[in-house]
């Protein structure tokens, strides 16, 4: 069967575009079109195959969307961060999947290797990862460890010039197939400390975690080390303890809240036109008074939350934004894309649960990215401390 075009319309109903430069229209547009002509038209299959497309990765290095913030001379691409929202915005407007392989690249990889590695890691990793020939990952959650990271068991002993690695993290995505992994794990004296791990070497391992009825066209894993010997050159010497993840969180936390905000961009967009063209009782169901109350929330909720990523790009781009004003965008998006994902659904009917469109891709996405760099909950709990000084974890 033939797929149908992509003709997404992006809503703006506060003349947004007006708020933002040339450059970054030409960043956004330029995404939006990579992935409508390269995204859309593989991502239903590739979803329900529960397949990769592993192709994108070196397409989108060549677009500039990994480490897009990183200055030119390690590969990437010096551009501010309401540029790199909007291409998170637009990735995930297409497949909150290919959104997470975007922003573990930029910035739980990236990231990190350039705010706290030495010149020779960034010189030997960042321009590889920036083109894509290079995939990365990001291990810090563990099988019994996701929303307290400081209990962490996986550790390090010192062995001369290398580390002995132990342990293992779960739900990481991109591991199946990464060349590298950014690792946390405790030393000796209790320390958590970033390192960086190839694959190849013996006894790192990262087994494919199968049965995910959520992000089916990204790869999730595990990594697993059994007496992995890392050598104290791969070890970040910039930062220790848990400051050091967390930063990186920041940044990619900051990424899904453009990102979700796309996904529900297209199920507005595309419930508005089905309301248009679906006829019921005579009419378009657009004209019932039921279904404008969905639209009109709709709109609305992306609006506000439209101006707040754009305000929090603005603090991010001044070095002001706190990371509990980051918290407070992504739960935001997060919150909002799970509402219109559902509502639009709706608003389709028994077509909404198809392939044909791709809201309940969407919302069954959706259910991982409330949930991880950060649950609903915790980012609450993150505000909830900010505001009274009280703290509930």
């Amino acid at each position: 069967m033939a797929k149908k075009p992509d003709l997404f319309n992006s809503p703006d109903y506060y003349l947004l575009d007006e708020l933002l430069s040339e450059e970054h229209k030409l960043v956004r547009d330029s995404v939006r079109s990579y992935v409508k002509k390269e995204i859309s038209p593989i991502i239903e299959d590739c979803a329900e195959k529960a397949e990769f497309p592993k192709h994108i990765v070196k397409q989108m290095g060549d677009l500039g969307c990994f480490g897009p913030t990183i200055p030119h001379k390690y590969g990437g691409g010096g551009l501010d961060y309401i540029s790199y929202g909007l291409m998170m915005q637009e990735l995930e407007r297409g497949d909150s999947g290919v959104r997470s392989t975007a922003s573990v690249q930029g910035s739980l990889v990236m990231h990190p290797i350039y705010a706290y590695g030495d010149e020779a890691q960034k010189t030997k990793y960042l321009p590889k990862l920036a083109s894509g020939e290079w995939l990365g990952c990001f291990g810090l959650t563990e099988p019994d460890f996701g929303s307290n990271p400081s209990g962490m068991i996986t550790h390090i002993k010192d062995a001369g010039d290398h580390v002995i690695l132990n342990g293992a993290k779960m739900w990481i995505s991109n591991a199946p197939f990464a060349d590298i992994a950014v690792v946390w794990a405790k030393n000796e004296q209790g320390k958590i400390q970033g390192m960086i791990l190839e694959r190849g070497m013996p006894g790192f391992s990262t087994p494919t975690t199968h049965g995910k009825w959520s992000l089916r066209a990204s790869a999730t894993g595990e990594l697993v080390f059994d007496n992995v010997k890392v050598p104290k050159a791969n070890i970040l010497p910039h930062v220790i303890g848990l400051k050091g993840p967390l930063g990186c969180l920041n940044k990619a936390r900051y990424g899904i809240a453009w990102g979700a905000l796309g996904a529900a961009m297209d199920c507005y967009d595309t419930a508005l036109k089905y309301s248009k063209e679906r006829v019921q009782f005579g009419k378009p169901i657009g004209g019932f008074q039921l279904q404008q109350k969905k639209l009109a929330e709709m709109i609305t909720e992306i609006t506000k939350a439209q101006l707040l990523v754009w305000r929090l790009g603005s603090l991010m781009n001044e070095d002001r934004a706190t990371a509990s004003q980051i918290s407070m965008a992504k739960r935001n998006s997060c919150e909002i894309a799970a509402d219109i994902a559902r509502n639009a659904r709706q608003i389709l009917g028994g077509m909404g649960i198809t392939n044909e469109f791709s809201i309940m891709r969407h919302m069954m996405n959706i259910e991982s990215v409330i949930t991880y760099e950060g649950t609903h909950d915790i980012h609450l709990l993150i505000t909830g401390l900010d505001i009274t000084g009280f703290n509930a974890f």
